[in-house]
């Protein structure tokens, strides 16, 4: 599939493993942490134009909303260039880039993108080739159009069986997080497969192939199927084509094997993603804070997995309970489905939907405070102080921590 992706964006019939060619770019999406403030400069010194401007994604999702100077500035610089370039797709405060980009149509099958955010994988969910790049490089991207790649080696990660109740892809991808290592992707490709992979619904596999980053791979992708055409066509991406991005049997240059049936609730403790164990090892831990938050764990679904474990029950004493909904759309979504009552009833505080505490930006978390978060990474100093323990899990596990007051198997919270 990989291969299929690259060879049409180099306008080629194919293309081998080791390869270097040049790729026709699609989308460029950037944010106002990596995009105008850096870019913006650049193309002035060179002289250059955007080489074209309907190519371009840009999202103010990092410093928004301002709450110092600094903020402040960086947002302008970002909105000021929108307005100077006269972008036509551009999304302020209306959430994380890589769940806005795909909610407005942009990410289709067949396409081959970059972003500047190593996020930018989520992409993947969508039978796209997406992955992440530093702003020299996508200087590159937005007056060219192009971009190289070395042709990568394909790792498939087949999942069979079925999750039960209470576990979710954040479980999966901190099982093979925790297996793998933070490199075991060596920047090829990762393809997930299996049965237990198809029957996620988009929102889940948007998790996996974001998350394909902590796992060290440069792309982390899923073969798009009936599901991807109906999530994508009700977000104003119709007529999309999902036949040719399969791979051939066969043709995976690794593949590992992992039983979907047997997998408890994970957690990763301080102060790596990789650190990671099945819940009965950490059981019990107090915590003083749950944060539901970041592009990999308050979509929709994350905020429903959440509200499933809630409904009726109150956070503990002594605990605040976070929740930054992914997009504007999620949070209104969830308003309307009632989700939203069940968190604020059971006594979350609701936060503005951008990158917020995971990107180290607002209100972080205190010294020594221990907090179980569902966002993608818990280096030390992160969301706080180097004091401050963060420790990984599922939006199940978070919201029923959130109750116990203590780290918690969602388990025993569903009925």
């Amino acid at each position: 599939m990989a291969q299929k992706l690259i060879a049409r964006a180099a306008r080629r019939p194919q293309v081998r493993v080791g390869e270097v060619v040049t790729c026709e770019v699609d989308i460029a999406m950037f944010h106002d942490s990596s995009g105008p403030r850096r870019l913006q400069p650049m193309l002035e010194q060179l002289g250059a134009p955007i080489w074209d401007k309907s190519r371009v994604v840009l999202v103010m999702d990092h410093y928004v909303p301002e709450r110092n100077d600094d903020a402040r500035r960086i947002v302008k610089i970002a909105r000021d260039w929108a307005r100077d370039q006269a972008l036509p797709h551009v999304y302020d405060s209306q959430g994380i880039c890589h769940v806005v980009v795909p909610q407005h149509g942009h990410i289709r099958p067949g396409m081959f993108c970059v972003g500047g955010d190593s996020h930018s994988p989520t992409g993947g969910a969508f039978g796209a080739y997406m992955f992440g790049v530093g702003s020299t490089e996508m200087l590159g991207v937005v007056t060219t159009g192009q971009i190289w790649v070395q042709v990568p080696r394909t790792i498939a990660m087949r999942w069979d069986g079925a999750l039960a109740a209470g576990v979710s892809a954040k479980d999966m991808m901190l099982a093979m997080i925790g297996r793998f290592g933070m490199n075991g992707g060596g920047y090829q490709a990762i393809e997930f497969t299996g049965s237990a992979v198809e029957a996620l619904d988009m929102n889940e596999r948007m998790t996996l192939a974001n998350m394909s980053a902590e796992l060290g791979a440069q792309v982390g992708l899923i073969a798009p199927d009936a599901k991807t055409r109906d999530w994508l066509a009700a977000h104003g991406a119709a007529e999309v084509d999902i036949a040719p991005w399969r791979s051939d049997p066969g043709s995976f240059d690794v593949e590992h094997g992992f039983d979907a049936s047997r997998l408890a609730p994970q957690v990763a403790r301080p102060f790596n993603p990789a650190n990671n164990s099945s819940i009965d090892v950490v059981a019990g831990t107090p915590i003083q804070a749950a944060y539901i938050g970041a592009c990999t764990g308050a979509k929709l679904d994350d905020l429903r997995f959440a509200a499933a474990v809630l409904r009726g029950r109150r956070v503990a004493s002594g605990v605040r309970l976070l929740v930054a909904p992914a997009s504007v759309a999620d949070r209104e979504s969830a308003g309307r489905d009632g989700t939203l009552g069940v968190l604020e009833a059971a006594g979350a505080q609701l936060l503005p939907s951008a990158c917020g505490v995971c990107a180290g930006y607002g209100d972080s978390f205190a010294e020594n405070e221990t907090v179980i978060s569902s966002t993608a990474r818990n280096f030390k100093g992160r969301m706080g102080p180097a004091s401050t323990q963060v420790y990984l899990a599922s939006p199940y596990t978070v919201a029923a921590s959130a109750v116990a007051g203590c780290i918690a198997d969602p388990r025993g919270f569903l009925p």
